[in-house]
């Protein structure tokens, strides 16, 4: 007789008296008049919602059909919606992993209701099964989507699932904290010795609880005794246990506060406390050791030959011998630099947009072509292609933007990213170019691009760096005033940076010009008349904007006249209102804008007061402001310049920077006062 042993065909798992440990106060499924009642210090006059408990457990379970593991997740949450502003905590997403087959993880186990009092008695109203649905959202993700019934002020709502993952590599991430105040947030993880993990965590860490403990647990192993007679036939089962242990890791944040919203910011989730989980190690009993955490070669590699990504930009795209003829035209004698930006306008001019993303969806590149529009990186895989077909090099750099967050360069999870741009070699040089946005310039991209660590993929990939400290928003303001028949009239001229000219341009494809220039005027602090308004470089979108008129001011006659010599370019309010700050102040670009005035002193006035001469630093090396004016004879001539010399400041600069922008702000409001000569 011949024994053949199937490992992990049948598993049962006997924990001796394991409990992932949740709070016992909060019986999910039952609830009380007294549970209505909810005192907490995060509960003030803004609270629109209170999330009372958010918990959730990770476990490994076995499969028995396949002699292997499937990772449950169970998620609870019970909320009480305190006001008609928090209403949209009921209408509820639940991501699910969409497996290379299309298969989608499985939710089991659901329960959801909302709970009123009615006449001094808890009403219960559930949630139909039937209300339900399920969107795709792209190729890795589906979201069933529900809405609570029956809400009004003060219901508490509450749901509890479990998704069953047949794929041990997707242990579920969490998230403590989030736009409502949160009262108790836990995760539990149980995780057999046989998987080793990567935690990830983020954030602050000033956890209630967090304990990490290993526990005895047994596997039993089923034998399938095979028959020497009959080929295939088995004849009896036998079981052996193998000693071995769980590793339990228990997270507790309370009275968690909303986060807050603040000026000048990627995202909230770069900051907020959060655990993500890299599987790096698998070593089940009598086998080897398989590394299987991820590496940047693995993934360029899945990528370049990847039917959505890498392999329609590598083909020969024989289609397009009919088409970039028609494209480039008849100039046999252009440069590769030439041809790149033909293509690129081409591309940019002519395509819509429809969504964001890294892969091709179900359309080919033949088919995008012909519609005229598709997503981000369908446009952009396009344009590689087609340089590809003029014999240019060109690659797909992948990149997570700044509101989606940062990616971690250590630990490769496509998931992470969410955008595709264009790497181009072409005569000594390299660019970067985005396609999908209309009114950007060649060797430009988009703001929302710059957020770090990127990824080239191609033959020779290499890590990529689009840092927001490589941009610098020059802006420079020239006023030149003169008595003139009526009073002062005055030329002005600004030369926009470049990201504020990607605005304008916006704004003035869907505005009249005349309409700009009237609300320009209203702007004014003293009452102005806009002549001769013109705009320069509109249509050229390589270079910034340039925006010029003529300008008559009416000042008055009275004894004495106040008058701001900064106009309407000063900054207006401080953008760091708050006392205290959360999270690091971070720029989208540095920045250097320059404000020069040379005015007469007006007919029959003389200068009686001026402002002071001043040149400020921020933290000596970080910033500086200066304002220089000075008067000479009937002339006075004034230069006001802002330098930011980079763009992210620490939490502990935070004071110092905002007293910076109080102090700017208060200087640019200052004025000189002229008094009638007698």
């Amino acid at each position: 007789m011949k024994k053949a042993i199937l490992i992990l065909l049948f598993i049962t798992v006997f924990f001796s008296g394991n409990h992932l440990l949740a709070q016992e106060a909060f019986k999910f499924g039952k609830v009380t008049l007294a549970d209505f009642d909810v005192k907490s210090p995060l509960i003030n006059s803004n609270t629109n919602a209170i999330i009372i408990a958010d918990i959730g457990n990770s476990e490994f379970e076995s499969l028995p059909n396949n002699g292997s593991f499937a990772v449950s997740f169970k998620h609870q949450k019970r909320i009480k919606l305190i006001n008609k502003n928090g209403f949209d905590l009921a209408n509820v997403e639940i991501p699910l992993w969409v497996y290379d087959n299309g298969k989608i993880q499985l939710m089991e186990d659901f329960k959801a209701a909302t709970y009123n009092v009615e006449n001094g008695k808890v009403i219960e109203t559930k949630l139909e099964k039937n209300a339900i649905y399920t969107e795709n959202n792209n190729k890795h993700w589906a979201v069933k989507k529900f809405t609570f019934p029956a809400i009004k002020e003060g219901s508490i709502i509450e749901f509890s699932y479990t998704i069953r993952s047949e794929s041990f590599f997707h242990l579920h991430d969490w998230v403590f904290q989030g736009k409502y105040p949160c009262l108790w947030s836990e995760y539990n993880v149980a995780v057999p010795e046989y998987f080793k993990y990567i935690f990830v965590p983020q954030g602050a860490s000033n956890f209630a609880v967090h304990t990490s403990e290993s526990k005895p647990v047994e596997y039993t192993f089923r034998h399938l005794v095979m028959s020497e007679a009959v080929v295939g036939e088995h004849i009896s089962r036998e079981y052996f246990n193998i000693k071995s242990t769980v590793n339990l890791n228990r997270w507790v944040m309370t009275n968690v506060p909303a986060w807050k919203e603040e000026p000048y910011i990627t995202t909230l989730k770069n900051h907020i406390p959060k655990i993500e989980f890299q599987l790096s190690q698998v070593h089940f009993p009598h086998q080897i050791i398989q590394n299987v955490a991820n590496n940047w070669g693995k993934v360029n590699k899945e990528l370049v030959e990847s039917n959505y990504f890498g392999v329609p930009i590598s083909k020969s795209n024989s289609w397009l011998d009919y088409e970039i003829p028609s494209i480039l035209g008849t100039n046999s004698s252009m440069s590769k630099t030439e041809v790149v930006k033909k293509i690129f306008v081409f591309i940019r001019d002519s395509f819509a947009v429809k969504s964001h993303g890294y892969e091709l969806g179900t359309n080919s590149l033949k088919d995008i072509f012909k519609q005229r529009s598709g997503s981000v990186a369908e446009l952009n895989l396009l344009l590689i292609a087609m340089l590809k077909h003029e014999k240019i090099s060109a690659d797909p750099v992948i990149l997570s933007t700044r509101e989606n967050g940062i990616v971690n360069p250590i630990y490769p999870l496509l998931d992470r990213f969410n955008y595709l741009i264009c790497k181009v070699f072409i005569e000594g040089y390299y660019y970067y170019l985005d396609a999908s946005v209309p009114h950007l310039g060649f060797g430009r991209l988009p703001l929302h691009c710059y957020n770090g660590y990127a990824r080239l993929i191609s033959e020779f990939p290499d890590a990529v760096y689009l840092n927001p400290d490589s941009l610098c928003e020059t802006k420079s303001v020239a006023v030149f005033a003169a008595n003139g028949k009526d009073g002062i009239e005055a030329t002005y001229s600004s030369d926009l940076g470049y990201y504020e000219s990607l605005s304008f341009r916006t704004l003035h494809s869907l505005t009249h010009q005349e309409d700009y220039f009237n609300r320009l005027a209203k702007e004014y602090p003293t009452e102005v008349k806009i002549e001769n308004p013109e705009i320069d470089s509109l249509k050229n979108y390589d270079e910034p904007v340039t925006v010029k008129y003529d300008l008559k001011l009416n000042l008055g006659d009275d004894d004495i006249i106040y008058f701001n010599p900064i106009l309407n370019e000063g900054i207006k309010t401080n953008p760091f209102k708050s006392a205290t700050r959360l999270y690091p102040v971070e720029m989208p670009y540095k920045t250097n804008q320059l404000y020069s005035l040379d005015m007469d002193v007006p007919k029959g006035y003389k200068v009686d007061e001026l402002p002071k001469s001043v040149r400020v630093k921020l933290n000596e090396t970080d910033g500086m402001f200066e304002y220089l004016i000075s008067q000479d004879d009937n002339n006075i001539k004034l230069q006001c310049r802002l330098v930011l010399y980079k763009t992210k400041f620490p939490v502990e600069d935070y004071q110092n920077l905002r007293d910076f922008y109080t102090y700017v702000i208060k200087k640019q409001s200052e004025q000189i006062v002229f008094k009638k000569i007698k």
